[in-house]
């Protein structure tokens, strides 16, 4: 029985309910940094940027977390995995999408999932700039707000079943390559009816909420996707890493509507 997330609050001792508040919290942290002159950027051992926005938000989830449920393992991007020994695990991604951060455009979002046992059952997009914000609770359905003052509405997959037909988002094109799987963006765009590079996390918070019918990853980390699988298994989508396995731990990713699944991994197994 699907519930909305004003329903929350005893689900999982409160952690589903701490799932949004902390989230949004934050969010609402990076846009301390946003568009403001004089941010600085380093890069890490793989290049990729990282920015003072990036390890302060991180920073205030872990603490956030961590004086709430003590317990629980914390997994982040910035910094070393907080094992805990209770059967809880958090994945955190203070801003995904930082080279979107740091070039000022509000396409960046913050990432937070709780996992039982090692499988999902909450996740969060919260896209700060925008106000936007999806959740899921497994069971419970996928809801969408447009900012902090609408309210919750259902949240659901397009009904899309034609791959010409469809709109494909994508983070990076030339991350395809990285992975010797050029031929199959190729293919997609080719066959999708329109490409376009809204990715990262918001990719997947379109998908979601049906103005977008797949997402793809040809490279990801936990934290990049850990949302994804009950956000988009809650809207009536599919989340899955390449080879079809339910998993944000494939080193890979492909989210879609659920109609257009099979075929989108049938184009991506051929690499």
């Amino acid at each position: 029985m699907t519930t909305d997330p004003n329903t929350w609050q005893s689900l999982h001792d409160h952690r589903l309910a701490a799932l949004i508040e902390v989230v949004t919290a934050a969010g609402q942290h990076t846009l301390t940094h946003f568009r403001q002159s004089g941010l600085k950027v380093d890069s890490k051992q793989d290049d990729s940027p990282v920015t003072i926005a990036d390890r302060e938000t991180e920073q205030l989830v872990r603490k956030m977390l961590a004086s709430r449920f003590p317990n629980d393992t914390l997994q982040g991007e910035e910094y070393a995995e907080q094992t805990g020994d209770s059967q809880y695990r958090w994945v955190v991604d203070p801003i995904d999408g930082t080279k979107s951060f740091v070039c000022g455009v509000p396409l960046y979002s913050t990432l937070l999932a709780v996992e039982h046992h090692g499988t999902p059952i909450g996740g969060a997009i919260f896209i700060p700039a925008l106000g936007e914000l999806v959740v899921a609770a497994a069971g419970h359905g996928c809801w969408y707000r447009a900012d902090s003052d609408a309210a919750w509405s259902k949240a659901s997959v397009s009904s899309t079943s034609d791959l010409s037909k469809a709109v494909f988002v994508v983070s990076q094109v030339d991350s395809f390559a990285a992975v010797d799987a050029t031929s199959a963006y190729e293919r997609l765009e080719r066959e999708a009816w329109v490409t376009r590079s809204w990715g990262d996390g918001y990719g997947y918070l379109l998908v979601a909420t049906g103005r977008a019918d797949l997402m793809v990853d040809p490279i990801c980390n936990p934290w990049d996707v850990a949302p994804m699988l009950p956000i988009l298994a809650e809207a009536g989508g599919r989340f899955s890493d390449w080879t079809g396995d339910a998993t944000v731990r494939g080193g890979n990713g492909a989210g879609t509507n659920g109609h257009l699944h099979d075929a989108v991994l049938s184009r991506l197994k051929s690499e």
